[in-house]
């Protein structure tokens, strides 16, 4: 079966790809009903890690650790760059990136240990730095927020960045963390038009509950920035000034932005996502992308595929900072507190 023809609604991939990394390949019949147009519901399936705590080399990112109780998302977002490590679990990174979730019961523990080592040096952990942790079935297995617990035991530092409005369940553990100045979250918000997300970003929180989850977040202490990411040429690039301006008026600090990338399979996910949705708009959309990118879309070089470079990149640029500065926007995060850590609970070494 091709299904490639048949339009996937609900998910940000239109089909699944071949996974380069192993001869073992999962074929779509596998989730789809005999029809062909109903997809079989999402399956997760337990993985045994032995860390969770990874180091971050990467100059894009502001912290040095991060850690993911989950990989694969069923948010869905076309244009993940996450998606090109579904391949390693020996799945693909078109629909099985959204369908088959891989979960991590064991990361509390694994993280409980890793910073109770003599070796530990504190620095900020940034949950998620891949997937995102407050995806669907975290309110389920409430997998981060036994995360959140450990950190606040141990007084830790950790940044939260998501794109869904679950994180307000663990207002109450943040409030503790906030206080002692060891957290900040990021708000990911793509666009306010609520057809273009549905289509892009289809298992999100609509762009009102994460504006209301800012909120909530700062009447509750909580430092929060807003994160327009990623902006896509001729798609959401017109709507900075708006976010921006949503954000100041719902308590953010600050915004952020980052500029499309597609590296790796993400680039087929998203040509093929943009064929289904926004069949006219493709070639200008893959167009501007490119040329944003030194005229490659598959851009990996440090800074320039976060930020592209060239007028376009500039435009972008200069426009974040006016909003910045028209809203008053500009606040820093408040420095976390590394000095507090306590790698015992208790007077003893922690079991988890």
């Amino acid at each position: 079966m091709n299904t490639k023809s048949l339009p996937q609604k609900g998910r940000g991939a239109q089909s699944n790809l071949t996974n380069r990394y192993s001869k073992l390949n999962y074929d779509d019949k596998e989730f789809l009903e005999e029809e062909g147009a109903k997809i079989i519901q999402t399956k997760y399936i337990e993985v045994f890690p032995k860390t969770i705590v990874n180091p971050v080399k990467s100059a894009d990112i502001p912290m040095d650790y991060s850690m993911n109780p989950y990989e694969g998302c069923e948010h869905g977002c076309s244009y993940c760059y996450a998606r090109n490590t579904h391949p390693y679990w020996g799945y693909n990174a078109g629909l099985d990136f959204e369908r088959v979730i891989l979960v991590k019961k064991n990361a509390p523990e694994l993280l409980r240990k890793t910073i109770s080592k003599k070796t530990w040096k504190v620095s900020p952990i940034m949950l998620s730095g891949n997937t995102d942790c407050y995806q669907p079935i975290e309110k389920k297995l409430e997998i981060s927020r036994q995360l959140l617990q450990i950190l606040l035991e141990h007084k830790h530092p950790v940044g939260i960045i998501t794109k869904n409005s679950l994180i307000q369940r663990d207002i109450d553990i943040l409030q503790e963390l906030a206080a002692l100045n060891l957290v900040s979250a990021v708000i990911s918000i793509t666009t306010l038009n609520e057809e273009l997300r549905r289509k892009m970003e289809p298992r999100t929180s609509t762009a009102q509950k994460r504006l209301e989850t800012v909120e909530a977040l700062t009447k509750a202490g909580i430092p929060v920035m807003v994160n327009i990411a990623p902006i896509i040429p001729g798609l959401n690039d017109t709507e900075i000034f708006n976010i921006a301006k949503a954000a100041a008026e719902h308590g953010a600090l600050n915004i952020n932005y980052t500029i499309l990338r597609l590296p790796g399979e993400v680039e087929q996910v998203f040509t093929n996502w943009l064929e289904e949705a926004f069949p006219l708009r493709k070639d200008k959309v893959l167009h501007q992308v490119a040329s944003i990118h030194g005229g490659s879309i598959q851009d990996q070089k440090t800074g320039r595929r976060m930020r592209g470079e060239g007028a376009f990149a500039e435009s972008i640029r200069q426009q974040v900072q006016l909003a910045r500065n028209k809203f008053s926007l500009n606040n820093k995060f408040p420095k976390m507190n590394c000095d507090i850590f306590d790698p015992k609970v208790n007077g003893q070494m922690s079991l988890f």
